[in-house]
């Protein structure tokens, strides 16, 4: 029986989001942009479509020409969102057909009842921060006042999120985790659709790290994801990373949460041997995002990118006759735009199968038809959304007008 792998380049846009505007991010390309700073090297991903994906999104291919292996497509996203969740829930078959809560631009950024509560039901003598801002620099701006006081670091961005950052010592891990689901179910009813312990160490400015204990407490699904049908169906279920808390836990399988694009790799290839058959093996690499992408580093996100290309031809060689491999991503992260957040963009889907006929499947209209995809592929579903492509033969599966 078939197998399945979804492998999830965390912010690696490639623009031409028709709605982009809307969001501010008009104009905004993470590949493109990356290849203005620096010629980028990554020819298996390119020998998968990455380049050709790119010509569809914006009518520009900035990799080196590569002979074509695999098939390749864009996405574009449906639910009103640039974050991980809504991407990923998409993706797995359930688009939001609501708008999350978002925290206003005004300092304090939260509510002073959210705020009172907190404090109040945590026995702490207070927050810091209060506002959006980027989770590196916050900590290096309150990091200090932070150990000297108690009072955990609270903060948000463009996304539903609440993030709270503590350092893992002097504050405590689990004291973080405890505040972080207090707050969690404090925010239910403000449709919040994260809250994140950012746990740190170090003792001074430019000594604070973030550690990989980050815990994210997610809403649950709406509807059945891919995962969840999957795993309904008694099938093997395999997520690494922070796969497990993004879909909070439903139907997430074996989880192996792991730290650092290596780790990720290494992790995803020990399983792929041992997936079952009919299984589904979920990886997300968010170093693309946490790393290079919030901290508008477009030369180290293109380093990483051909690092991750250089270890693709180790991941392809295990896959069996039938298996199918989907790169893609979630949203957008452009690491020369303005301010730290997301960036609404469409996103490159590039597919490998041993013996695939190398192709286009277009332009789709919705991030939902790789979840689609992949069950139909495995024999499961429909899911709630989405159309499914033909890896056997994915010109047939696309609308005349968008064929690539």
């Amino acid at each position: 029986m078939a197998r399945a792998f979804l492998l999830i380049l965390d912010s690696f846009g490639i623009g031409g989001a028709p709605d982009a505007a809307s969001f501010g991010d008009e104009g905004a390309n993470t590949l493109g942009h990356i290849c203005d700073h620096r010629t980028l090297d990554v020819p298996h991903m390119a020998s998968l479509g990455l380049g050709r994906a790119a010509a569809l999104s914006t009518g520009k291919n900035p990799l080196k020409p590569a002979p074509l292996i695999g098939q390749y497509g864009v996405a574009r996203e449906v639910s009103r969102g640039k974050d991980t969740i809504t991407g990923h829930w998409e993706i797995a078959g359930v688009p939001l057909a609501f708008d999350w809560g978002y925290f206003p631009h005004t300092i304090p950024a939260f509510p002073p009842e959210l705020i009172d509560a907190i404090v109040t039901r945590c026995n702490l003598p207070g927050l810091l921060a209060m506002c959006h801002a980027s989770g590196t620099e916050v900590i290096e701006d309150f990091g200090v006042e932070h150990i000297r006081t108690g009072k955990p670091i609270a903060y948000t961005s463009a996304d539903s999120v609440l993030q709270i950052a503590a350092h893992e010592e002097h504050f405590g891990l689990e004291r973080l985790y405890e505040v972080c689901r207090v707050a969690r179910e404090l925010t239910y009813p403000m449709n919040i659709g994260r809250i994140i312990a950012r746990p740190f160490i170090g003792e001074r400015p430019g000594a604070f790290k973030r550690t990989g204990h980050r815990k994210d407490y997610a809403v649950t699904p709406p509807s059945p994801t891919l995962l969840k049908v999957l795993s309904d169906a008694g099938r093997d279920v395999v997520s690494v990373g922070k796969i497990g808390d993004i879909y909070a836990h439903v139907g997430t399988g074996r989880e192996y949460k792991v730290a650092g694009n290596p780790a990720f790799l290494e992790t995803t290839l020990a399983h792929m041997d041992g997936l079952g058959e009919g299984g589904f093996l979920m990886t997300n690499f968010v170093d693309f995002d946490t790393e290079y992408g919030h901290r508008r580093d477009p030369v180290g996100y293109g380093r990483l990118l051909e690092a991750f290309d250089a270890e693709l031809p180790r991941i392809m060689s295990k896959l069996r006759e039938g298996d199918l491999l989907i790169l893609t991503a979630d949203h957008g992260n452009d690491p020369t735009w303005r301010g730290t957040d997301h960036t609404r963009e469409q996103i490159p889907v590039m597919s490998f199968m041993p013996g695939m006929v190398p192709g286009g499947f277009g332009l789709r209209q919705s991030f939902a038809d790789i979840g689609q995809t992949i069950a139909q592929h495995l024999g499961v579903g429909p899911l709630g959304s989405g159309h499914a492509w033909d890896p056997a033969s994915p010109a047939a599966s696309t609308p005349p007008a968008t064929r690539a």
